[in-house]
């Protein structure tokens, strides 16, 4: 059988809503689909492992030639996003020349907790990627970028005495939504395939609208993943978002602003390219 397109899906609870009724209702074996975190996602993507996927706003941000962003879906928040925190056992305007361990789950994270404490705060931390769990001879991290379901189990746990909603901090000083990830199609793929791109773009959208409409059950499913309660895991996912409208597009442009200002990403980020308006 051949396989007609490659999908990179993210299983944190936050894509749920989406992807909990993907894999119930969407029988299509010649479509090929890979579960791992946004960074293994943002690699496969780039070296075309991957056709498409939700990946983190900056993996598009690196390459844009390389990309287009369908329309309409994201993941995103207005105000506080429940699932990107920055844990400290010292109040955040403290954390000049204080080590910060960074998750490796997403390069749009690690930008925008730099953004935020440096530009926002005007800060100047150190910085380590890698687990969440350290050799006992390397030095303790003072606060903890965590994401995902990592983030809702620290979250749980209640272990940190501060911490630092990421969406939140970027809303309060842009009054702009956050958009955490995208779904990202390969530019060569949109050109040889588009039929297959529109397909897709459609199914994604129904799944999206039917786990709206069974939010409660889909939260009951998957809250013991994080030993959160069903009602909690609900809440959460309330704040969720999952549209690209032209507010969240605008959020984008002012993301990659940054970037391109820190030297991070190319100028040729901007203007987006956003295809698929049905």
């Amino acid at each position: 059988m051949k396989i007609t397109a490659r999908i990179g899906m993210v299983n944190y609870i936050n894509t749920a809503p989406l992807y909990e009724v993907w894999r119930q209702t969407v029988q299509r074996a010649d479509w090929q689909v890979t579960e791992a975190p946004p960074s293994l996602l943002n690699r496969l993507l780039h070296e075309n492992e991957l056709d498409l996927g939700f990946v983190s706003s900056q993996e598009y941000a690196l390459h844009p030639g390389e990309y287009r962003i369908l329309s309409d879906l994201s993941i995103s928040a207005t105000g506080p996003v429940g699932s990107v925190f920055l844990f400290s056992d010292l109040p955040i305007d403290s954390l000049d020349n204080q080590l910060i361990l960074l998750s490796f789950q997403s390069q749009t994270s690690v930008s925008l907790v730099k953004i935020i404490l440096e530009e926002f705060y005007q800060l100047r931390p150190r910085y380590r990627s890698g687990s969440i769990t350290l050799a006992q001879e390397e030095e303790k991290p003072v606060a903890i970028l965590a994401i995902g379901d990592e983030a809702l189990r620290l979250s749980v746990a209640d272990r940190y005495p501060y911490r630092l909603d990421l969406g939140e901090a970027w809303q309060a000083r842009t009054g702009l939504p956050f958009v955490f990830a995208v779904w990202a199609v390969r530019e060569d793929f949109c050109r040889k395939d588009p039929d297959t791109v529109l397909a897709i773009h459609l199914e994604l959208q129904r799944c999206l609208r039917q786990g709206k409409e069974q939010l409660r059950e889909i939260s009951a499913t998957v809250a013991g993943r994080v030993l959160m309660d069903e009602e909690a895991c609900y809440r959460y996912l309330q704040g969720i978002e999952y549209d690209l409208s032209s507010e969240k597009q605008e959020a984008l442009k002012r993301f990659f602003e940054y970037l391109i200002s820190r030297g991070e990403v190319p100028a040729a980020a901007l203007p987006l390219k956003v295809c698929g308006k049905h």
